[in-house]
């Protein structure tokens, strides 16, 4: 579906279609200083490439330079230097088709109180262009669970409906390419998984997803790929399980069944913790010291293990040791 609409004389072959849907080079933005205040550098030589068919993530503290990126690669802010391209598409030489291939769910809820899902499509299409005759609204409001809304006052809608509809808003010219600017914020559990049902059906069929978010859960379960953004350079790009083993660091807790007044010398060489005085917390690196190593000291010296739990290392300890620091200007 995604990746017939830019050519809807015929459609491509799938040899033709770019292996990049996203491809950014030497990307920089710079902010004129007004009123006697400094200039600011929003990006600094920003490379990034995201495969077509992806779930990308694209994360970073605030004022990382995030929502700069997105704005130039929608073409609601010019970039200083360096060049974007989307689905091949360069956003200045090709700026119409370049459009046209990508979609952008912002993170404000900006829909006209007075009209009803289906007219918000109905002139969203009509401003892309898309003839009558090719509009998808009905399935379109269907795949986001609005088909039941689709009449009603959007005004009337409760929040996960607008956001649903923002999502739908932005499938209205089948875009190849769909941006998620923290689609999710504020919005309640439930109503957050059944978004993302919907958003994975259509990675599946697809759609290229470019996701930014502030739940590093959400996107350690979703994104395939992760690109981290800190003071307008990218610190760290890679697959999302690429990522997680960058910090050699596991922790163990040995829960007892009975308490220990101290700790045995035999354990002693592996730095235990003692939180509880029935628990042994024990943090080691898989790259020189291995569980089984830790077990069977324990196992020799008839350590009372009632049960072994065990800490990976999430995308929240990647983030942290990333973003902590400020990198150098080049």
């Amino acid at each position: 579906m995604p990746d017939t609409v830019l050519s809807r004389q015929s459609p491509p072959n799938a040899a033709d279609l770019p292996d990049l849907a996203v491809s950014i080079s030497g990307l920089s933005k710079v902010y004129g200083g007004q009123n006697g205040r400094p200039k600011t550098q929003a990006l600094t030589n920003v490379d990034l490439a995201v495969p077509r068919g992806a779930f990308f993530g694209l994360l970073g503290p605030n004022g990382a330079g995030k929502s700069t990126m997105i704005n130039i690669m929608a073409g609601l802010v010019n970039k200083t230097s360096g060049t974007v391209r989307l689905w091949d598409f360069d956003i200045v030489a090709q700026e119409r088709r370049a459009r046209c291939a990508i979609g952008i769910v912002p993170q404000e809820l900006n829909l006209d109180p007075f009209f009803s899902p289906r007219e918000t499509l109905e002139v969203q299409a009509g401003l892309y262009g898309v003839p009558k005759a090719e509009r998808r609204t009905d399935e379109i409001l269907d795949s986001v669970g609005l088909s039941d809304k689709a009449d009603s006052y959007s005004r009337t809608l409760s929040g996960g409906m607008r956001r649903r509809l923002l999502i739908a808003k932005a499938m209205v010219h089948s875009p190849p390419i769909l941006v998620l600017d923290e689609p999710t914020a504020g919005v309640d559990v439930e109503l957050r998984k059944t978004l993302w049902k919907s958003i994975r059906e259509m990675n599946a069929r697809g759609t290229t997803i470019l996701l930014t978010t502030h739940y590093l859960e959400e996107a350690e379960e979703l994104c395939d790929q992760i690109a981290i953004i800190n003071h307008g350079q990218v610190v760290a790009c890679d697959t999302t399980d690429a990522l997680l083993k960058q910090l050699d660091n596991k922790t163990v807790v040995l829960l007892l069944s009975e308490n220990l007044e101290e700790v045995p010398q035999a354990m002693q060489r592996f730095d235990p913790r003692q939180p509880m005085p029935n628990q042994l917390e024990i943090t080691y690196r898989p790259s020189s010291t291995a569980m089984l190593d830790i077990l069977q000291t324990a196992h020799d010296i008839k350590l009372p293990i009632a049960d072994i739990v065990t800490e990976e290392v999430d995308l929240e300890d990647i983030f942290l040791q990333l973003t902590r620091s400020t990198p150098e200007t080049p």
